[in-house]
């Protein structure tokens, strides 16, 4: 099978989708659209890379990355388009009218950009109605895409983005970070989102100072980067907490799970997630969570059973839940197994992915030609 994967730009989650579609026996070309790698692996073998289409993370005029796009169609003819998120790339490969096109959410493009605005709301409702069929990663996502559009079920495949459990699993760290820092009896928390406004990093280190008040042998592990770092590194300096915080930066898929096994629990204040692979991550390596209410989460974690739920962006309430959290060590240990046992249940990635590969059998078709531009102006001039 012949595809284009078209994506905003690469990450980890692109690189195993590429990967899983190379060994599966497709013939994958990856576009980008914008240069900037989060994943600093080479691409998987046998993925043919495209050059991207915009000059720059800061936004390009679409009419220029459009005409780009219908070059790379006409020479690569693929069978199916892939491409997402819905707002950018996927509106980009709907508006070529290139079909079949496969459409694949991110998450918080449907749960929270899509309402942001009516140009917004025209823009998503333009890309399902193009679309024959959708990817997701939770029931949140698939009932956003009925809403938006009317599509058969058989078109909507929905799965939890989720780990390799032989990869990701409770075993004792390799990592001596713990004795290099003199946190050797310290209970630690754990975060690992980027460093963006949707992940509220800021939340996170605001209810640990709070938190410290009342367990001041607890310490934080705050993997990441992203355009907030110099806000949070300021944060982190003007409350003190310089040496309460082990700040590594963005961590290689090799290293999270040693990362992880250091942690005695995970937090999350992220304002908006699908199925977070952060969460099932860490759920894989046994650990029990304290995430935001809402959307995907709300599929994962179930108070009392597994983990706790809080509102979000309130640090107040992030850290009398943590603090309930260490109250009870022994607590804890029953939650993290809970957690590890329902990946093995539900988040095998190897399991999962199948799934995909089905839909891509029914969509697969000889090649269209690239259709016309839509003439009616739905979008703004910037592709961000």
């Amino acid at each position: 099978m012949n595809l284009l994967y078209f994506s905003r730009r690469y990450t980890t989650h692109d690189r195993r989708f590429l990967e899983s579609l190379s060994a599966a026996a497709c013939r994958v070309s990856y576009l980008r659209l914008h240069s900037e790698d989060l994943d600093l692996r080479a691409l998987p073998s046998g993925v043919v890379s495209i050059p991207c289409v915009a000059a720059s993370s800061h936004g390009a005029n679409y009419w220029t990355v459009y005409r780009r796009l219908r070059r790379v169609l006409a020479e690569v003819k693929p069978q199916v388009m892939i491409a997402g998120p819905v707002q950018t790339a996927a509106l980009l490969g709907a508006l070529t009218g290139y079909s079949p096109l496969l459409t694949m959410s991110w998450g918080s493009d449907l749960l929270v950009e899509a309402d942001r605005s009516r140009a917004m709301r025209a823009a998503t409702r333009f890309v399902l109605r193009r679309s024959a069929g959708v990817l997701g990663d939770c029931q949140a996502v698939r009932d956003a895409v009925t809403r938006f559009a009317s599509m058969p079920e058989d078109r909507i495949v929905t799965f939890p983005w989720g780990v390799d459990p032989q990869t990701f699993s409770p075993r004792v760290s390799e990592l001596p970070l713990r004795q290099e820092l003199g946190w050797v009896q310290n209970p630690i928390l754990i975060s690992t989102r980027n460093w963006e406004p949707i992940y509220s990093v800021q939340t996170v280190v605001e209810a640990f100072a709070l938190l410290r008040q009342l367990h001041p042998e607890t310490r934080l592990l705050l993997l990441g980067d992203g355009s907030q770092r110099a806000r949070i590194m300021d944060l982190i300096h003007r409350l003190g907490l310089a040496n309460f915080i082990h700040t590594p930066g963005r961590v290689s898929n090799d290293l999270l799970p040693e990362y992880l096994r250091l942690a005695n629990l995970y937090v999350t204040a992220a304002l908006s997630d699908g199925t977070s692979v952060s969460l099932l991550e860490a759920m894989a390596c046994g650990l029990p969570v304290v995430v935001t209410k809402g959307y995907g989460n709300l599929e994962w974690v179930t108070p009392q059973q597994n983990g706790w739920l809080v509102e979000p962006g309130n640090p107040e309430i992030l850290a009398k839940t943590l603090d309930e959290a260490l109250t009870n060590p022994a607590r804890l240990r029953v939650l993290g197994n809970a957690n590890r046992s329902a990946v093995l249940d539900r988040a095998d990635w190897k399991r999962n992915f199948p799934k995909l590969l089905g839909l891509l059998e029914r969509l697969s078709q000889p090649p269209f030609q690239p259709g016309q531009l839509c003439r009616r102006r739905l979008f703004p001039t910037e592709v961000q």
